[in-house]
């Protein structure tokens, strides 16, 4: 395969394409600087299956993204998309990991999840790695407070009648005491569904209304909290951490 010269490849994140001479992929990558990764290939170095890889090529291609993150998510969708066969690792749903909402249950709980899905379970994703879910979650729970207890713990809390430490930093909504009712949490989990399937705009829009309607009724206090909310969500946006 011909060597494209170092100064046609963007110094800029996103996902490249090693081609066989029908146009089939044979394997996609992701990289923060194109120009860095794609150069690696034509190093004497390269592992052997690397190199059979790169052999067993007629062209590359690459599809520049914003951010490295989006690169990520694009190389899983490509990947899923044309069954590369030397992407082996991403073939898999199983080894990434996704957020899931168990809308099964009477008090539904956020958490991370790998593996096979269940029925009555919704998930979100996939994402890149499992520690960005959870900074993401931490920042999306200051708005949608869904427990992320395990069952136990929750029954624990339950029969002590005390909520855990994440009531008490506003991470949680209390639903093992009954800090709410039903229909209050119910609306928790749907705002928190709809801001990862998409509709991220209107959990700020709505946010930052609330806080002008009670800052105007000289509610400080609450309208400092809407605002550190507003800051979290618009935050957990600039991660781009979701697979829209």
């Amino acid at each position: 395969m011909p060597r494209p010269s170092t100064a046609s490849i963007p110094d800029s994140p996103g996902v490249y394409i090693f081609r066989d001479r029908n146009g089939a992929v044979l394997y996609v990558g992701k990289a923060k600087s194109l120009r860095k990764r794609l150069v690696q290939y034509w190093n004497a170095d390269l592992p052997l299956r690397t190199r059979a890889m790169v052999e067993s090529a007629e062209s590359v291609d690459w599809i520049v993204t914003e951010s490295e993150v989006a690169a990520l998510m694009l190389e899983h969708t490509l990947v899923k998309e044309h069954r590369s066969r030397f992407n082996v690792r991403l073939r898999d749903d199983k080894s990434f990991p996704y957020l899931a909402i168990t809308r099964d249950q009477e008090w539904p709980r956020a958490s991370v999840m790998r593996g096979r899905r269940r029925r009555g379970v919704e998930y979100f994703g996939p994402y890149a790695h499992a520690y960005a879910i959870r900074q993401t979650l931490d920042l999306l729970l200051r708005t949608f407070p869904i427990r992320t207890c395990s069952d136990s713990k929750f029954r624990t809390h339950q029969g002590l009648g005390r909520p855990c430490l994440l009531f008490h930093i506003e991470r949680c909504s209390g639903p093992c005491i009954e800090a709410l009712t039903a229909e209050e949490y119910a609306a928790h989990v749907d705002g928190l569904a709809a801001f990862l399937d998409g509709d991220r705009d209107d959990a700020v829009d709505r946010l930052r209304a609330e806080m002008a309607d009670v800052a105007s009724r000289q509610e400080y206090e609450a309208a400092a909290r809407l605002r550190d909310q507003a800051t979290a969500v618009e935050k957990a946006l600039a991660r781009q951490e979701l697979v829209s």
